[in-house]
């Protein structure tokens, strides 16, 4: 998913599914091969040869660190745990006030206040980790958080990442809810076919056009469109639209 709204961009919003026939790293290391840039994602192992030149750079999510202390929370009620949760939420207060400011203004309010924090986060990660029984669930939690630390304070030198990706995790909800109704594709090019409609269908909704009537809008139209100009009827690009859906809804 890119989405630069939290960071003040201008640039539409776009969701894109590819799909591969297994879970092999080879995927999406060939799908990046030319991207450079910041890549937020979860701690997925097939990643890592993404960022190993250095053109790609890593943004961890805290959501995914804050998950395993939850667990453990939700666990042990532990005060460690509670702790290690009240920490991550003054994170996500301050990343609260900047959502949607220029990248320069997000980094200058994240080392004013955010910086402090998570210096103070990571020496109490270090100290609670060697204090406690290394094979306790807590000890994986705070392991998993230190491992990628570097990653998860790119936000303290890059304004454009954001502290998570639950974006990108909110457009793979559909699919991860729809799991049991639709187990199959068919076939490998059904589940390419899948991946373009789904790409169209979250990208409609992120730019908030209906996701039904754009389909609707795109199929009246694509059999004359010039094949040339066929970039006229991504979501971003479709004039009108938005004003035709409202003047229906309201008849």
């Amino acid at each position: 998913m890119r989405d630069g709204r939290p960071y003040g961009c201008a640039d539409p919003p776009a969701v894109l599914y590819r799909y591969s026939p297994d879970r092999k790293g080879i995927h999406p290391q060939e799908h990046l091969r030319d991207f450079k840039g910041i890549l937020q994602a979860d701690g997925y192992a097939g990643y890592g040869e993404i960022y190993r030149d250095g053109g790609v750079v890593e943004a961890a999510c805290m959501a995914h660190a804050r998950r395993k202390f939850w667990d453990v929370h939700e666990k042990t009620r532990s005060a460690l745990s509670r702790e290690a949760l009240e920490r991550i939420a003054a994170l996500y207060k301050i990343e609260d006030s900047v959502r949607g400011l220029p990248s320069g203004q997000r980094l200058r309010v994240r080392a004013e206040r955010m910086a402090p924090l998570m210096a103070d986060m990571h020496a109490w990660l270090e100290t609670t980790c060697s204090r406690i029984s290394g094979r306790s669930d807590m000890a994986a939690a705070i392991r998993y958080s230190l491992k990628r630390w570097d990653a998860l304070t790119l936000i303290l030198r890059d304004g454009r990442a954001c502290i998570d990706n639950s974006a990108a995790e909110r457009a793979m909800r559909p699919i991860a809810l729809g799991r049991r109704n639709w187990s199959f594709a068919g076939s490998d090019a059904g589940g390419e076919r899948a991946a373009a409609i789904y790409s169209l269908i979250e990208t409609a909704k992120v730019n908030g056009l209906d996701p039904e009537a754009y389909l609707r809008h795109v199929i009246e139209r694509v059999a004359d469109h010039p094949v040339n100009r066929i970039a006229e009827l991504l979501p971003w690009n479709v004039d009108g639209i938005r004003a035709r859906l409202d003047q229906r809804l309201a008849a």
